[in-house]
């Protein structure tokens, strides 16, 4: 549930302030560091880093592989900020502290994020190792971070998300893989609430919705940037491959091995964002989502 929509409002400004005052530019881009991915961070010539501790309301993740620090400087010469970590709903945090953030990179001004996360494949051509551009996603959370009093100040009452993850960054981000040569898949991602990992029966069943990977994150994020006017772009790492088979022969997953599995993949990653924050269009584009008049929405 949110607070009130004028408290709201009052606390993405005062975290956004306290940025400021650490960093007054505008990023360009910003970027969410999933579990593993990280290393991204240490290539930003960074102006300051801030733990997430130290600006007003933020939350702060529990879970190992997430700093919990936001880096702030220049990626390419291009002005970013790096969130180094995020909350989860597993943790126990609702739907709108864990979409906090974003909301206040949206209260910035930052017209595009860029959202990462480590995922378990579950469409059968997938592979450990391989990155995901998302292409839509299904919301199996059971949360959304717009229950409750909305304030249109960030974002209209009920936004259109029919297409969450923007066409156009997708064909920058497919032809940032083509110039460098690096293997880039597409699909659908589902986010679940975790943080036990999935059941076989639970793996045919998002097959089945049409998932071609499975997370417990990212999917609140991308609603909350959406309903804020923000351009999303969503990047998935597999570091699993699930294809519904008995695990009984297979090692059983566990979050060490998520871990270094998603560490493994990082450079790829780390050059793949690189290309696409070079090559995004100058002061990027923001339009506020259209309005939806359907009265049952």
């Amino acid at each position: 549930m949110q607070p009130p929509a004028g408290a709201l409002a009052r606390a993405v400004h005062e975290a956004a302030d306290a940025i400021r005052a650490h960093w007054p530019q505008v990023p360009q881009c910003a970027i969410v560091l999933g579990s593993g991915l990280g290393g991204l961070a240490g290539e930003i010539d960074g102006d300051a880093v801030v733990p997430y501790g130290a600006i007003p309301h933020f939350p702060v993740p529990s879970v190992a592989g997430h700093a919990a620090e936001l880096v702030l400087g220049r990626l390419d010469g291009r002005p970013v900020a790096a969130l180094a970590g995020r909350a989860h709903l597993y943790e126990g945090y609702t739907a709108g502290q864990v979409a906090f953030p974003v909301r206040v990179l949206a209260a910035l001004g930052t017209p595009v994020l860029v959202l990462s996360n480590a995922a378990g494949g579950l469409n059968p051509a997938f592979r450990r190792g391989d990155l995901m551009l998302l292409t839509d996603h299904i919301n199996l959370t059971g949360a959304n971070p717009l229950v409750g009093p909305n304030d249109d100040r960030i974002g209209p009452r009920f936004p259109d998300m029919s297409a969450v993850y923007d066409p156009g960054l997708r064909s920058v981000a497919e032809a940032a893989a083509r110039a460098d040569g690096i293997p880039l898949r597409t699909g659908v991602y589902a986010g679940v609430l975790g943080p036990s990992y999935e059941t076989l029966a639970e793996i045919r069943m998002l097959r089945t919705l049409g998932a071609d990977a499975v997370g417990m994150s990212t999917v609140v994020e991308a609603i909350a940037a959406r309903h804020a006017g923000m351009r999303v772009m969503g990047i998935a790492a597999i570091t699993n491959a699930i294809d519904g088979r008995d695990r009984a022969a297979e090692a059983a997953v566990a979050h060490e091995d998520v871990l270094a599995a998603a560490a493994a993949i990082g450079p790829r990653f780390a050059a793949l964002v690189r290309k696409i924050v070079r090559d995004l269009p100058a002061g990027g584009v923001r339009g506020r989502v259209p309005r939806r008049t359907r009265q049952d929405a």
